[in-house]
Parts: structure tokens; C-alpha cells; sequence
């Protein structure tokens, strides 16, 4: 990302506070899409904290190992950086009107000795953030086609084992070893040992071979993700399941643009799938916001309705008894007259 697209971030914020005068924004391994949106640090082990001044004097704080400093260098444009043990005598030697970003995030301990510090003219900005970032530049846009991108190299890989004979195992980790090559940041993985019927981690290897495998891949590029659920199959036919799918998948798709509802698309795949039944994995998940983060909000809420220029991920999950089951998808961004698909392929 470019420096400018940072500082069109933060004068969005402080547009939204005009009165704030600093933001605290708290992240940790697991959640900091807002972290990474300020400041591009994405925190490998340890917690990390910004703290943002209106007037451009920004601070990091990172984990307490003297290496942490030097990792953390090269990923964020912040160039004042110190230990986490330092943060709460920074956040109490400039009180002032202060933002908190992901302050849920923070052990307790961590949140009580930060909020006191910070006084009481504190708001907290998160879900005000989280709207800033559901709308994508295309700085933005170009991160997720890059990582879109990076799942057509791995369903590649992927592909190419399987047509060799390879494991369940073998499959799944040549996509992982060639999404790395390429230049993934983060890999994640699901697959189904039982027909499509479950997705599961590779906790253990899988030994044996199935047809058709079905697997779930994200990838994080540029600190984006994208994701995919690829079908792998020798047959020269599809499956009458699997044709309702992608039929179901087509008409969502043409029926999608900003203001339509959510609920009216999941009536509408029902109906197109039937009489086979949702798949459990998308009963309650059949679409799916994408950005920073895959398990974070506001990226597990799709919202009411679908918004102008914010990028999804829709599913279309079917399962049977007989046939077991199977899930396809595809990643869009959300325009005022349709959808603007992402292409896998490289």
C-alpha cells in the first residue's frame, strides 16, 4: 500500500472525531484487521498497539523480545517503535481526547491499564472503523485480485497432484507449498475425506485417495484475503448435484447488486438447489464479507443488505444423502447495477 492510501485512511477517521486527538488501536495475532488498516503491521506472536496523533507523531509499541522491534520494522511505514512495556506511560503522558480501536481484543488486564491511562474523554471507534473499512479503494481492490490470484496458483497445484495419483494429504499440501512459493503471506486449508459431506483441518495425514475431493482455500496476499472451495474430480461428467450448484451459483450472481437483500438471495438459491438440501458448512454462511481479516466482523456479517462497493464471498453449498455434497464459489465486489467477479485464474 502506498503511504497515501494510510493517510486518506486516518483522515477519514479523524473527519468522523473531529474533536479526537489520538487513536489506540490494539492488535494481536488473531484479530488486527484494524491494526493492519492504520498501519499495515499485521503482528505475527505477541499483541502490538498504534497510537495514532492527529498531528502525524505516531507511535508503535510491539511484543516484549528486543527482536520484535526489528521484525516489525520492515512491515509497518511507522517509524517509532518501542516495547509493549512502554505503551501504557505513553497512552498516560499524552492524555488528550482519545479514540480505542479493538479494545475487545485486549487481555483485561492489558484493556484496564490502557482505558485508565487514556482518561475519561475516550470513545471507542471500532465499529465507526469497521464502516470506513467495508467500502474498498482500489489499492485495496488490486491486494484481493492479487490473492484471488494466489488461490488459481494453488488449485493448480492441487489439481495437477491429484491427476497424478497423489494422497489426500499430497493434494492439499502441494497447494499450500506452491501458494507459499508465489508469495502467500498466510495459507489456510479444509478438506473433505467423506465426500464433501465435512470439511475438516489436515490435523492428520489422509492417506488415501477420493473422488471427488472437495477442500477449502484461503490466502492472504498484501494482507488480503481471498478464498475458493475447489472441486477436484476425474470424471468426465459432472453430477447432477453439482450442476445445481453452479446454476444456483449463475442466477445469485446476475441477481446481486447494492441494496438487494440478503435473505431474498438465500430464497432464491434454496429454491435453485432443491430438491437437494443446503450444506451445513453454508446454512448460516452462504455469504461472506472480505478484506483484512477472515474471522472478524464486520466479515462474518454480510449485513441486511448487500452495499455498494464492498467485496464478498458467495457460497453455494448442496448435500444428499446418495451424492454427498459439494461447494462452489466466487468472489465479487458489489456495484450499483451488479457484480464485478474476481478471476481465480493467473
Amino acid at each position: 500500500m502506498p503511504r497515501a492510501e494510510f493517510a486518506r485512511r486516518l483522515d477519514a477517521l479523524w473527519a468522523a472525531y473531529p474533536d479526537a486527538e489520538r487513536a489506540i488501536v490494539f492488535g494481536n495475532s488473531r484479530h488486527h484487521a484494524e491494526l493492519a488498516y492504520f498501519t499495515n503491521l499485521v503482528p505475527k506472536l505477541g499483541p502490538a498497539l498504534a497510537l495514532l496523533a492527529r498531528g502525524g507523531e505516531h507511535r508503535m509499541f510491539v511484543g516484549d523480545a528486543a527482536n520484535m522491534l526489528g521484525a516489525a520494522r520492515p512491515l509497518t511505514f511507522i517509524e517509532n517503535l518501542a516495547s509493549m512495556k512502554d505503551a501504557a506511560a505513553a497512552v498516560t503522558a499524552g492524555k488528550s481526547r482519545s479514540l480505542v480501536i479493538g479494545a475487545d481484543y485486549m487481555p483485561t488486564a492489558l484493556r484496564a491499564i490502557i482505558m485508565e491511562a487514556a482518561g475519561k474523554e475516550t470513545s471507542d471507534a471500532t465499529a465507526a472503523v469497521w464502516r470506513l473499512m467495508a467500502r474498498k479503494s482500489s489499492h485495496e481492490l488490486a491486494a484481493i485480485d492479487a490473492a484471488v490470484k494466489l488461490t488459481g496458483v494453488a488449485r493448480k497445484a492441487m489439481r495437477d497432484a491429484l491427476m497424478a495419483g497423489a494422497s489426500i494429504s499430497d493434494v492439499i499440501l502441494s497447494g499450500e507449498r506452491a501458494a507459499n512459493a508465489a508469495g502467500a503471506q498466510d495459507v489456510r486449508t479444509l478438506v473433505s475425506p467423506d465426500g464433501g459431506r465435512t470439511l475438516r483441518p489436515l490435523f492428520a495425514p489422509f492417506d488415501q485417495s477420493v473422488d471427488p475431493l472437495l477442500a477449502y482455500l484461503a490466502v492472504r496476499r498484501f494482507n488480503y484475503w481471498g478464498e475458493c472451495f475447489p472441486l477436484f474430480t476425474q470424471r468426465s461428467e459432472p453430477t447432477r448435484i453439482c450442476e445445481k450448484a453452479w446454476d444456483a451459483l449463475v442466477s445469485a450472481l446476475s441477481a446481486i447488486k447494492a441494496g438487494v437483500g440478503v435473505d431474498e438471495i438465500a430464497r432464491l438459491i434454496a429454491g435453485a438447489i432443491a430438491p437437494h438440501q443446503v450444506h451445513p458448512v453454508t446454512a448460516s454462511a452462504f455469504v461472506q464479507r472480505m478484506g483484512l481479516s477472515l474471522d472478524e466482523p464486520p466479515y462474518t456479517d454480510a449485513g441486511a443488505i448487500f452495499e455498494h462497493g464492498e467485496v464478498y464471498s458467495l457460497r453455494i453449498g448442496a448435500t444428499d444423502e446418495q451424492r454427498g455434497g459439494l461447494i462452489c464459489s466466487r468472489m465479487f465486489i458489489v456495484g450499483k447495477d451488479g457484480i464485478a467477479a474476481f478471476d481465480e485464474e493467473t
